[in-house]
């Protein structure tokens, strides 16, 4: 079986857990005997090539002149939206420059039929104008290659998905990874994402949900048959290297890694700082990310006069977040809407305890970690200190929790998934 999948990053240069996820899934489907052509907009060369082959879309010429072209993009238009570049850890902001595609447009000409576009890595400033792009080179792609089936991961990649399906008359599977309610919450949707993702799921054959809530809000919210959603819980990838544990502080140190925006809770992990170090004043607080909620929490662990038990590291990625698990004995996921969340799993297979928010899709597949509404500030600070405070406690917690963690194998997760496109491809 052969598939063709649109993502948006892949290892080493990832900003988030679509791209460790894109990397565990395509790897688990090689052992799995499935050959998966994965495509990306901006590829650097060093990527892992061992279990997938790499397309670069920048690399890909659009004969812009072609009957098909025109037919799948009659009213194309190229525009640039003057924007600072907004990272992912700040993708929750995303819609304001959607907003701004009302001013600061400028109409980009293309000489000749045919013609490159060069994506930005990342997500860059000119995010809605790529997606649209991106569509028109998956449409060139699916011309060139052999495929049995296509499989696009999240919003931005949907109409790269839905092209390649017009164009080969492929059956196409969509994996939603998060969706516009995880990220700005039922009062603040985005009309333009939202309408994206619905697009996406609707014109899909299937869809994967990363978890039972995820798969729960598609159905309600998106109004998408339930006979064709199916969960598919997220794994880790199991790691070669041995997390040494090292710190140059004698006190504890408890760990908050993610972006630093609405859907991850991080007032709710200060407000919990606060209930802990009135017990044990010894603690040391670790903020790990970056995101749009960044100055009000700042100004929030000051206002509360706990600056100098808290440490804020920007975004960590690689070996430095090895190291920082290195250094924790507590980490806590605080999610208010976490449609999976894989770094609790980072943080079980280096050994530490974690607390997480029932609010979150890994809760569902986890029995050793301590689980807790987002809300209650004061039953996560309980756990905490427990966790802190027993030695026996956390032990039992580090070591089931590192046995549990290895047995979620991403090559199990493919399996199923394997399953899910031979159902596909019979109905096609």
């Amino acid at each position: 079986m052969k598939v063709l999948m649109f993502g948006w990053e892949f290892p080493p240069h990832i900003s988030g857990g679509l791209g460790t996820a894109c990397y565990g899934l395509t790897k688990g489907l090689a052992l799995n005997g499935v050959q998966v052509t994965f495509v990306m907009p901006h590829a650097f060369g060093d990527e892992d090539e061992n279990y997938v082959r790499i397309r670069n879309a920048s690399d890909v010429e659009i004969d812009t002149s072609s009957a098909i072209y025109r037919e799948l993009f009659p009213n194309a238009t190229f525009i640039q939206v003057n924007s600072r570049l907004i990272p992912y850890v700040g993708l929750d902001g995303y819609y304001n420059v959607i907003n701004q595609m009302g001013s600061g447009i400028l109409e980009q000409e293309f000489e000749g039929s045919r013609r490159k576009h060069t994506f930005a890595s990342g997500y860059g400033p000119n995010l809605m104008q790529d997606v649209n792009l991106y569509a028109q080179v998956a449409a060139e792609i699916a011309k060139q290659e052999d495929f049995d089936l296509i499989h696009a991961h999240d919003w931005l990649t949907y109409r790269a998905g839905i092209a390649a399906k017009k164009v080969s008359g492929k059956p196409l599977v969509v994996h939603i990874h998060a969706t516009e309610f995880d990220r700005s919450g039922e009062h603040n949707l985005n009309d333009i994402v939202y309408g994206m993702e619905r697009e996406g799921m609707s014109a899909a054959d299937a869809v994967c949900a990363v978890s039972d809530l995820t798969r729960n809000i598609v159905i309600e919210k998106y109004g998408i048959p339930a006979e064709k959603v199916f969960t598919l819980h997220n794994a880790v990838v199991p790691s070669d290297k041995k997390i040494v544990r090292k710190k140059n502080v004698n006190e504890k140190i408890v760990t908050f890694l993610g972006r630093v925006t609405f859907q991850k809770g991080p007032d709710y992990f200060v407000e919990t700082a606060l209930r802990v170090l009135e017990k044990d004043p010894d603690v040391r607080f670790v903020l790990a990310g970056d995101g749009d909620m960044m100055q009000h929490i700042i100004e929030r662990v000051a206002e509360l006069g706990i600056s100098d038990r808290f440490h804020f590291t920007g975004f960590l990625r690689g070996a430095d977040i090895d190291k920082m698990f290195g250094m924790s004995d507590v980490y806590v996921m605080p999610s208010i809407s976490e449609p999976f969340g894989i770094s609790p799993l980072e943080a079980m297979r280096a050994k530490v305890p974690v607390v997480i928010s029932k609010q979150s899709g890994v809760a569902e597949v986890l029995q050793h970690a301590i689980k807790v509404d987002f809300w209650d500030i004061d039953a996560t600070a309980d756990a905490i200190y427990g966790l802190l405070h027993y030695p026996a406690l956390s032990k039992l917690f580090a070591d089931k929790g590192e046995e549990e963690v290895n047995n979620l194998k991403w090559e199990n997760v493919a399996k199923k998934l394997k399953v899910i496109y031979e159902k596909t491809l019979r109905y096609e």
